[in-house]
């Protein structure tokens, strides 16, 4: 993994475009809550949990309510990961692309929250979260169909042509916004 400069370790700046506080960064944790509390209705509490794409670990953050005693991990391309990790949101980070850690057989669960849209290869991505899950974890992606060349059918076909189970519907194609949660075989 290459050495990046050092960096503070500073929270992201705040976002004007929040009407109650400033920042965006309050209706995506409500977001990210909300899509907690739906795992946690279909997972038993896993082991292990790896996100990428986690930026500040906000996800971790809000699923700690509901899985208090799973240990998180995160992955993201900026070194904002590195503040996660100082500020206890994940135990361990990794600063670059999921394809870049290596990690195999390792998480029961696996989140990519609006990650694959933005990656300059989705399907190594996806290739890589699927190595880095545990047989029978959980693959969660949420995507928006409108800003990625990958569609939300092409996920489905990847992951069905690679033997897993998909937990949710064939998206209808209307919806931009597609939540998948898959298991692995």
């Amino acid at each position: 993994m290459p050495t990046l400069p050092p960096t503070p370790l500073q929270p992201p700046a705040p976002r004007a475009d929040c009407p109650w506080c400033g920042s965006a960064l309050l209706a995506g944790r409500r977001r990210m809550r909300a899509l907690a509390r739906r795992m946690s209705r279909l997972l038993e509490e896993p082991e292990s949990w790896l996100d990428a794409g986690t930026g500040d670990a906000a996800f971790p953050d809000a699923a700690r309510a509901f899985f208090p005693y799973t240990s998180f991990d995160g992955v993201d391309p900026t070194p904002r990961v590195l503040w996660a990790r100082a500020a206890e949101r994940v135990e361990e980070a990794h600063v670059g692309h999921l394809t870049d850690t290596g990690l195999t057989d390792r998480y029961d669960v696996v989140t990519l929250l609006h990650h694959l849209e933005h990656s300059p290869d989705p399907r190594s991505e996806l290739t890589a979260a699927l190595r880095a899950l545990r047989p029978g974890g959980h693959l969660v992606l949420r995507l928006h169909t409108g800003n990625s060349p990958f569609s939300a059918a092409d996920v489905h076909t990847e992951l069905q042509d690679r033997g897993c189970t998909l937990l949710t519907r064939r998206p209808n194609g209307w919806w931009p916004l597609q939540r998948i949660v898959a298991r692995k075989n």
